[in-house]
């Protein structure tokens, strides 16, 4: 086995018992970068010899550090790539945006970045991004499983980068499913926090009432390591949740879920899905019910509301963001982008107070709602990665949706709720793209979302990588 095909757990207990260096495991990932770049394109740009500083001294480090010591934390060593929205010292931060294109450097490390350094992460690059986070597709990059297909969105680039081993652990943003969405599509986990959990500050946003920051893994395990690192109050993000700096979300070892009630939705989340990902995902649950949890019916509440209050939200916040460079230099938007943020300008506050009042009363309504359960599993998206010409989704019944209409709906609620979600995959469908379930618990239940998915990993048989052909390249210095 290469040391780039290590998860994160894995590489940590390696370096930690120095059967492994840190060295050793970036040099692999970056030569697995410049592998699969070519016929993926996820990464922005790729910071080899800042990775690679920062591994010699995460070398030296444990060097000077007892055997087998734990005073250094799991990230210690470990390559990650961010999502290029987020901030870090001396790099540009694009968006994948040609607005961007002279953009200083940042003078400082976002929030989430600083925490990433101080646990001794090593940062091999900066990840495409959807324009500004504001889709569902990610068209600079390829799907990990298929480059004929969509990656998914907004944080494509981190998601593919995952599933393709060219990263060991990644970080995005999430506003109507940016992170779970291409998480499902490439076969990798993905973790959207409660709203408010991990800070934002130094992050770009799309929607402030609706953006989250949560890390792309390849199992359960390695979210809850990153998460322990991310989460904690930072007072220069005004929705900073007061919690506890520091707080271990690692699930216990084993796949027993006795006392674990599991919300099975009776309306919504199976209405308009591929019968494959239906099977998948009802399979899924089944497993969880073998492994001790409850099943229970639950109606999802205020379903007809859920498009308008996302975009009601979304839409007039995003244009209110953009609103001076779109006044400037409106070309520089992608034609779909461009569209998007002019509509906003034609919202009236009227439009976007009623959405807010429509996502407090939904907020409430499924409080009360989890409540009765301790997790809600369903699809993540009702249909796996398209094909990249694909504009929308055609039902049995001849009901048509946009692509990324089709993506937005089963992940949305739990943006505007700001409730944890996590995607984990659950299978294939008949083309061979993965699927993925989603597990929705209540505010700050990262813990329990994070117990239910680690059982299912546990009692599933172990995945891979994607297996992507990756011809002979330049080292990672090269690229």
């Amino acid at each position: 086995m290469q040391p780039y095909e290590l998860t994160l757990a894995a590489a940590a207990e390696e370096i930690r018992t120095r059967r492994l260096s840190p060295v050793e495991l970036v040099d692999s990932v970056l030569d697995r970068i410049a592998r699969t770049e070519p016929s993926l394109q996820a990464y922005v740009t790729v910071t080899a010899e800042r990775a690679r500083e920062s591994a010699r001294a995460a070398e030296r480090a444990t060097a000077a550090s007892a055997p087998a010591s734990a005073s250094h934390g799991p990230l210690h060593g470990i390559p990650v790539a961010l999502k290029d929205l987020i901030d870090v010292a001396g790099l540009a931060t694009t968006a994948s945006s040609r607005v961007r294109e002279a953009h200083p450097t940042a003078d400082a490390d976002s929030t989430v970045a600083a925490r990433l350094a101080a646990a001794g992460t090593a940062l091999v690059g900066k990840t495409h991004t959807h324009e500004f986070a504001y889709g569902l597709t990610t068209p600079q990059t390829s799907n990990a499983w298929d480059p004929d297909r969509v990656a998914g969105g907004s944080s494509g680039g981190s998601a593919v980068a995952v599933a393709a081993a060219a990263a060991t652990f990644a970080l995005g943003t999430d506003t109507g499913g940016s992170i779970r969405v291409p998480a499902a599509l490439n076969g990798v986990v993905g973790l959207k926090p409660t709203y408010g959990l991990v800070p934002r500050h130094g992050v770009t946003s799309l929607s402030w009432s609706l953006d989250h920051v949560g890390p792309l893994t390849r199992t359960v395990e390695d979210a809850a390591l990153v998460m322990s690192v991310l989460a904690g109050h930072d007072p220069r993000d005004p929705a900073s949740l007061p919690t506890p700096s520091s707080v271990d979300y690692r699930p216990l070892p084993g796949a027993d879920l006795r006392g674990v009630r599991v919300g099975v939705p009776r309306n919504y989340y199976f209405e308009h899905v591929d019968p494959d990902v239906e099977l998948a995902v009802r399979g899924a649950v089944e497993q969880l019910r073998a492994l001790g949890a409850t099943l229970v019916d639950v109606e999802i509440p205020m379903t007809r509301y859920i498009q308008a209050t996302q975009w009601g939200l979304m839409v007039p916040e995003a244009t209110a963001y953009h609103e001076r460079t779109l006044r400037s230099a409106p070309e520089r938007y992608g034609a779909d982008i461009r569209v998007l943020l002019e509509a906003g300008a034609l919202m009236s506050a009227g439009d976007y107070l009623r959405a807010q009042r429509a996502r407090t009363l939904m907020r409430r309504a499924w409080l009360r709602m989890l409540d009765e359960v301790d997790v809600v599993a369903a699809p993540t998206v009702p249909v796996t990665a398209v094909r990249a010409d694909q504009e929308a989704v055609v039902w049995p019944d001849g009901t048509s949706e946009s692509v990324s209409d089709a993506y937005v709906r089963l992940s949305a609620p739990a943006d505007i709720t700001g409730v944890p979600a996590l995607s984990v995959p659950v299978g294939r469908d008949g083309a061979g793209m993965p699927i993925g379930m989603q597990l929705l618990g209540r505010p700050l239940g990262e813990a329990t979302v994070l117990r239910v998915g680690h059982a299912y990993e546990e009692s599933v048989p172990a995945r891979g990588y994607a297996p992507v052909t990756t011809p002979a390249g330049p080292r990672g210095d090269a690229l």
